[in-house]
């Protein structure tokens, strides 16, 4: 009996140990799963929080290379899609609608077509400075008999023109009193393809602060379209459409890296219809033509008088020319300072100002009388038609006429 019960008591303590292994396995195992389940937590929540430069430390561990360039934050998205919501907040209060009563019958026309009743065109427009001053495109205060502008919250008060400037379609105006925000500008030189950017505006004249998103596309664009703020445009496929022309394009942040200007909606009668093709004056453009006209109301630009188009092998092989890289020059103007300098249509000119006249936006032509003001004096080289040796004219830059 005694044997017996002996063997009952170390059967119940083998028992009671395995029963205590199995509970810390148990608890050792949940720890481990509540250990993953926090990680993932921290780790969602950061993609749409702020890091500390503490956390950031702790993450990297100690393996990680000093000298290593620091990652960029995810862009904030909501179900796959990017969050806008902060950049709306941020920058949606300055975002105006303006009216444009104009001084002819008609809707005024310009690159969207502008929306609205007979009599008024309808725009967009992003209030700057605490005085009341506000960029806008200047094809939507064309012919403006009259002007007013409707602040997000449904308000409407009159405004006035500060100045304009048909050559890269920008424009100022300004109401009085108080407003209800501001916005800052961004570099729009770090602006990178597939960048996430977020659009503001009254589409179709109706839809007030409208917010779309997208990417930017591509940079340095050039539209030819007869028009003459054309060149060096931001491409994006956010959803612009009529009466966003003169709103903001926005990085994540708010801040403002361009004023949306143009879109495309078909290459021709008969040709692609097209969607996501829209284009924007960068940030830094904006703010330097803004200073300007809110010192003197208009700007000066620069002007040789030719019309031309850059040299590829199908427009040498089409012209005969000596050539394989330069500007062709189709057309020039009477009494222009070309024209004074003795350059002839049919002419090549490889050399302006002492750079060689390439494909990217930084070689080309208005880029470089961008760096020179009316008066300056520049050395432009030329082949004159028929020959095969440059010749060196010195010509004296004059203000550029409207409208060209």
């Amino acid at each position: 009996m005694e044997r017996t019960t002996l063997v009952i008591w170390r059967g119940l303590a083998a028992l009671m140990v395995i029963v205590v292994l199995a509970l810390g396995g148990l608890a050792v195992t949940a720890g481990a799963v509540g250990g993953s389940v926090s990680s993932l937590v921290a780790s969602s929540a950061g993609a749409t929080e702020k890091v500390t430069a503490s956390d950031a430390a702790e993450a990297r561990g100690p393996a990680a290379s000093p000298t290593a360039a620091p990652r960029q934050q995810a862009p904030s998205q909501q179900n796959g899609v990017i969050d806008a919501r902060s950049a709306s907040k941020v920058a949606g209060p300055a975002v105006v609608t303006v009216v444009n009563t104009v001084a002819q019958s008609g809707t005024g026309g310009g690159r969207f077509g502008l929306g609205g009743q007979p009599q008024q065109a309808l725009g967009s427009g992003v209030i700057i400075d605490t005085q009341g001053h506000i960029v806008t495109n200047q094809h939507v205060v064309a012919n403006q008999q009259s002007l007013s502008v409707i602040f997000a919250d449904g308000k409407q008060v009159s405004a006035t023109l500060v100045g304009a400037d048909a050559y890269t379609d920008l424009a100022v105006i300004k109401v009085d009193g108080s407003v209800p925000a501001v916005v800052q500008f961004g570099d729009s030189d770090k602006l990178e393809p597939g960048q996430p950017v977020v659009a503001i505006g009254t589409a179709l004249g109706d839809f007030k602060n409208t917010v779309t998103v997208g990417v930017v596309s591509a940079l340095h664009r050039q539209l030819d379209d007869g028009s003459t703020s054309t060149r060096d445009l931001i491409q994006t496929d956010a959803a612009i459409n009529h009466g966003n022309s003169g709103g903001p394009l926005l990085d994540l942040n708010g801040n403002v890296i361009g004023i949306n200007t143009a879109v495309v909606r078909s290459s021709g009668l008969g040709g692609d219809v097209a969607e996501g093709l829209g284009f924007a004056i960068p940030s830094n453009t904006v703010k330097s033509v803004t200073a300007e006209l809110l010192k003197s109301g208009s700007i000066q630009h620069p002007f040789i008088g030719i019309t031309y188009q850059a040299i590829t092998p199908q427009v040498a092989a089409d012209n005969n020319l000596a050539r394989q890289q330069g500007v062709y020059v189709s057309d020039v103007s009477p009494d222009s300072p070309a024209a004074h300098a003795g350059i002839q249509p049919n002419s090549i000119i490889t050399r302006v100002d002492g750079v060689t006249l390439g494909n990217d936006t930084k070689s080309s032509i208005p880029a470089i009388l961008a760096k020179h003001k009316v008066g300056d004096s520049i050395k432009v080289s030329v082949l004159a038609p028929g020959t095969t040796t440059e010749k060196e004219v010195t010509i004296v830059l004059a203000a550029r006429p409207n409208g060209q």
